[in-house]
């Protein structure tokens, strides 16, 4: 079988969570004869003509067909809001991919800066595709459903004025965007709704509004071409129905893990020694690397250790915020970042995993690894984490974004005896790769 995989960005610049997904599929197929390439994107950013935003490369054996991309016009297309989610110069590139591969089957793990054209591409091709969402970009511009300020949000409201309140406010200054943000959904959606008007001139910034107002319907319209989308869980399940998608090309699977890998064992049982804490993943603010500093200043290097591992050139801004936050604290270790393959070594020097996102997160697969490990897991108490932790059983869960709450999660592992060695001991391996493949196929088969 032919199998062309699809996903926003990929190694070897990119390997958080998506990436290691689409890779770990992209090998488990590999290995079972079949035959796999990948198309992906790449912020380009040099200035690059239409014909030279394509390129190729081979990864682990894989051969990558890539579009290096930007927020600049291109194409027949000058909305920058627009080329980050319907892509022309993308899809029609991806049609010609789909004529020279000739793939089996399609398989989407992510689409931002591609767009959801490439769904439509596939169709017309007469090649089933597939979606697995591994955030909620299909439904959110940003993908984190995240108001200016970090509030939840629900997602777009009707005419999506709460969505251009969050653009026009990142585009100004702290007191101003403030402002901004606080402009109730029904006076912001009055604003699209009068941006529509064939009457007002076409100038940047009402492009980009209209381009919002269109993005939820087209990129519904388009999921629901697909012959299946593989909800990781039932908060996205629901996030996707309640916006639209059918029910019936709905399929729950949550994602599975490489766990080829030797399994580090670790004695935690902490005796007269330090709590060893971990943080993994992106070190970017919703994934709230500064919540668990700041709970840390309650107590002393003879009681926590922690290393945080994380590529620290992508948020610079942020990480040098983490850096103040750590700043003559010894018992912080900025560890950088790690091979995939490392993981298991990775959790077995640590305690404990802690994951304090300040969104409402996904399940992230390093979840699913400190539990192969059995490594207990303290996280935000969100839905996505909440199905794979249950607090007091494999983990400790907590607010999002409190640290009192973070404080008295830590303190808990470190004064109640036997705790960690419980919530170890109940962390129960996931779903292996091979058998999320296996599901994938018998999808794959049933809806052909």
């Amino acid at each position: 079988m032919k199998v062309l995989l699809t996903v926003h960005q990929f190694f070897p610049e990119f390997s958080a969570g998506t990436e290691v997904l689409t890779l770990s599929v992209a090998r488990e197929l590999k290995g079972r004869g079949h035959e796999v390439r990948i198309f992906t994107g790449f912020p380009a950013t040099e200035a690059l003509t239409d014909q030279e935003r394509f390129d190729q490369y081979h990864y682990d054996g894989l051969l990558v067909d890539r579009f290096r991309h930007a927020y600049v016009p291109m194409g027949d297309q000058t909305s920058k809001i627009e080329i980050g989610y319907d892509n022309h110069l993308a899809a029609d590139f991806f049609q010609q991919l789909l004529k020279e591969f000739q793939p089996d089957v399609v398989h989407f793990f992510h689409l931002n800066r591609l767009g959801t054209g490439l769904i439509e591409k596939a169709v017309m091709a007469g090649v089933p595709a597939y979606y697995t969402p591994t955030d909620f970009w299909s439904i959110c511009p940003t993908g984190q459903l995240l108001r200016c300020g970090g509030q939840t949000c629900a997602g777009p409201s009707p005419d999506a004025g709460n969505c251009a309140v969050h653009f026009a406010a990142n585009l100004l200054p702290g007191r101003i965007a403030t402002l901004v943000s606080a402009i109730p959904d029904s006076v912001s959606d009055s604003l699209v709704r009068l941006a529509r008007s064939p009457r007002i001139p076409t100038v940047s910034f009402v492009g980009e509004v209209r381009a919002l107002d269109k993005r939820l319907d087209r990129n519904i319209r388009r999921l629901n071409l697909l012959q299946a989308v593989i909800a990781p869980n039932r908060m996205i399940e629901s996030l996707l129905l309640r916006n639209g998608v059918r029910s019936e090309i709905m399929v729950r699977s949550s994602y599975g893990i490489n766990l080829a890998q030797p399994v580090v064992v670790r004695e935690r049982r902490l005796h007269d020694r330090p709590l060893v804490l971990g943080f993994i993943g992106t070190l970017a603010s919703h994934k709230g690397c500064h919540v668990l500093l700041e709970a840390l200043q309650q107590f002393s290097s003879r009681e926590v250790h922690l290393k945080i591992y994380g590529k620290q050139t992508e948020f610079p801004e942020y990480v040098a915020k983490l850096h103040r936050l750590s700043d003559g604290n010894e018992s912080v270790t900025f560890c950088g970042t790690f091979s995939n393959d490392d993981i298991f070594n990775v959790l077995g020097g640590l305690d404990a995993l802690v994951v304090p996102s300040v969104w409402n997160e996904n399940t992230p697969l390093v979840v699913y690894s400190a539990q192969a490990a059995g490594c207990p897991v303290v996280a935000s108490d969100v839905p996505g984490i909440a199905e794979a932790v249950t607090h007091d059983v494999n983990g400790l869960l907590f607010a999002p974004g409190s640290v009192i709450g973070l404080q008295h999660a830590l303190a808990r592992l470190i004064g109640e005896e036997r705790l960690l060695e419980e919530l170890s001991a109940n962390s129960m391996p996931p779903k292996s790769v091979s058998v999320y493949v296996d599901e994938l196929f018998q999808i794959w088969n049933s809806s052909m």
